[in-house]
């Protein structure tokens, strides 16, 4: 099997450029990415069955993996919501299928945004890990517009060994995030 062409990318040119910038000793203090995980909430799963079902169709499309159900840990009244009801989605990509998901994300999926103008440099936890709230699942070329009943929007988070945000900002945006000036 022929390695991704992001993952290339990776070893060939953001490695050495992360170790030019940031002065690193040891080829494994670069940081790199772990894995990916897409995540779509159902909250009226508890509802409608079915469209729990759906989230889960479009969560199989875009990534090619079984999504696994999620379920509530505990009972909430306010929500109608008993303990052990499912309530979402998530899927977690690792190596070759997550630098195949990084590839089509960067490249086809993200200039397909609304009124994209760069992802926010604000949305990283302190440990080095990027978030992206998504509206709509129609940015990625697999979902079929006529097929979908309802939008759904998904969280995706690109897990990264890196100790500061400002090594996984340098890291993403090597690899070809857009994110915006601000």
């Amino acid at each position: 099997m022929e390695k991704p062409r992001m993952q290339v990318k990776y070893e060939k040119e953001v490695r050495k450029s992360l170790a030019d910038k940031f002065k690193y000793k040891n080829l494994m203090q670069i940081p790199r990415i772990t894995k990916v995980v897409l995540n779509i909430g159902v909250g009226d799963a508890t509802k409608d069955y079915k469209l729990l079902e759906m989230a889960v169709a479009d969560l199989q499309t875009i990534t090619g993996r079984k999504p696994r159900i999620n379920r509530s840990k505990k009972a909430i009244a306010n929500f109608k919501l008993r303990e052990n009801l499912p309530i979402g989605t998530s899927v977690t990509l690792r190596r070759y299928i997550m630098w195949e998901f990084i590839d089509r994300f960067v490249s086809v999926a993200s200039p397909r945004i609304k009124d994209f103008k760069g992802f926010s440099p604000n949305k990283f936890d302190g440990r080095g890990n990027y978030n992206i709230s998504l509206r709509e699942q129609f940015i990625f070329p697999e979902i079929d517009m006529d097929k979908v009943q309802t939008i759904r929007g998904m969280n995706i988070t690109f897990t990264t060994t890196a100790k500061t945000d400002e090594e996984a900002k340098h890291l993403l945006s090597e690899l070809g995030f857009p994110f915006s000036k601000k």
